[in-house]
């Protein structure tokens, strides 16, 4: 395998972790097979034109993370027993959207002097032990110092720290609303919404939309005629990517307040812009649930997020339901997040995947020249609009073999009726730049000028 040479891509970060982010690309897509020998470091040294201990710590990355081993001085070579996805176990498989890990290898970084710290303490540590189901005091003070940072006035005492934004959005349905009752929404929206709705009889109510989101106005319409809950997703939408301006949100509250409607504001990415609007919570704090979350701004192996609920009594009901499907939140990560927010490491690694995600969609960019699509140039999935022609179902299921993670409007459409406009593609999880570019290049080839 001599003739195998890392591409140095456009992301950041040291070029030892790129190098190593290459290995492991290259063994991802069958570049590279078990059992294949590595280049010797000192050939990739001088190809590459680098010193030969940035390859040496690039190849004990890969080594560390069970893809390589060394023989000697036979050299290195691919594990025979690499630990591979199988199909259906991959995030494009799966259709998720995943934010893409910053450079500089922050994140493992960050999790592993992160923990040591709050493990300092030894069996002695709290977070050791069970935690309330509202989740640790500490951790709630440190989240409502984080939402007050927004524009919202929180007490603690409003906050609840749940498994994940999903769980926490589970816990305001079950402990808020009742069979039958109607919530107001865009036509496309997250898919665990859809699923909720299903599970607890919720009846959703499209409501007209453009670039920004709901229209305020065909938002009242549907509130004239009883409607008493709005979800929404402010920020760079999943999956449409619309933004609202802070007057149109200015503007929804205002509606919502004329007729007695709670708002849901599922926030995933209302940190990761650069310039982040106020949220609606900060615009009518008394009339917003506030779901903050870690899985789309940092990762979702967090499974961490922060709820406020409008009131002290809104908290306790959610914290009920969270006692009763979960218990709690995972301790020691919320204790993590908590210790990111304190010492500014989560302002790091979200200004690390903005900008892993500006460079993806710099890609994404180059390949989608003239096609319809929407997209946050801060953010990690597009929203595609098909030529007539192009079968969406056919798309998905021939992209999705180049590691591509590309789903059918279908998936969003609260209506689920007739065939499928649009597909939303994220850019972020484990496909690395050189494997981005090909399956942009064959999405292109797919469906032509």
């Amino acid at each position: 395998m001599h003739n195998w040479l890392p591409k140095l891509g456009e992301g950041g970060g040291p070029k030892y972790s790129v190098i190593a982010d290459a290995i492991a690309g290259a063994i991802r897509s069958g570049e590279l097979r078990p059992g294949q020998r590595l280049p010797p470091q000192r050939e990739i040294a001088k190809r590459l034109g680098v010193d030969l201990t940035t390859v040496t710590r690039a190849y004990g990355l890969a080594r560390e993370a069970g893809l390589i081993e060394g023989a000697g001085k036979l050299g290195s070579f691919v594990r025979n027993d690499v630990a591979l996805p199988r199909f259906g176990e991959t995030a494009s498989e799966l259709g998720m959207n995943v934010p893409p890990q910053p450079a500089f290898n922050l994140l493992p970084e960050a999790i592993r002097t992160g923990t040591a710290a709050l493990l300092r303490a030894g069996r002695h540590s709290p977070i050791l032990q069970y935690q309330p189901s509202l989740g640790n005091l500490l951790d709630r003070r440190q989240a409502a110092l984080a939402m007050e940072k927004r524009g919202m006035p929180t007490q603690a005492e409003q906050v609840v720290i749940a498994a994940g934004a999903q769980h926490g959005l589970h816990g305001i349905v079950a402990a808020t609303l009742k069979r039958g009752d109607r919530v107001c929404c865009a036509r496309f929206i997250y898919p665990g919404m859809l699923s909720l709705a299903r599970r607890y009889g919720l009846v959703l109510d499209p409501v007209e939309t453009d670039t920004e989101g709901l229209l305020p106005d065909a938002l009242g319409a549907r509130l004239r005629r009883g409607a008493r809950h709005v979800y929404l997703t402010p920020t760079n939408d999943n999956p449409t990517t619309a933004t609202m301006s802070h007057d149109r949100r200015l503007a929804i509250v205002t509606m919502a307040e004329r007729h007695g409607a709670i708002i849901i504001e599922d926030d995933a990415y209302g940190l990761l812009p650069s310039s982040p609007v106020p949220p609606c919570a900060a615009i009518a704090p008394d009339r917003c649930w506030h779901v903050a979350g870690t899985s789309k701004i940092i990762s979702p192996v967090l499974r961490v997020a922060h709820v406020r609920a409008p009131s002290a009594a809104h908290a306790a009901a959610l914290a009920a339901d969270i006692g009763e499907t979960a218990v709690m939140a995972p301790p020691l990560n919320a204790a993590l997040v908590t210790l990111w927010l304190r010492d500014g490491t989560f302002d790091t690694l979200v200004a690390g995947v903005r900008a892993e995600s500006v460079a993806r969609q710099r890609i994404a960019a180059r390949h989608l020249a003239g096609l319809s699509y929407g997209a946050d140039r801060e953010g990690y999935h597009l929203w595609l609009r098909l030529p007539d022609r192009i079968d969406a179902d056919r798309l998905v299921q021939h992209l999705g073999t180049a590691g591509l993670s590309i789903v059918s409007g279908t998936n969003f459409d609260v209506r689920r009726r007739g065939p499928a406009t649009h597909v939303r593609i994220s850019v972020g999880g484990a496909i690395d730049h050189a494997a981005l570019d090909r399956a942009f290049a064959q999405l292109r080839a797919d469906i032509g000028s």
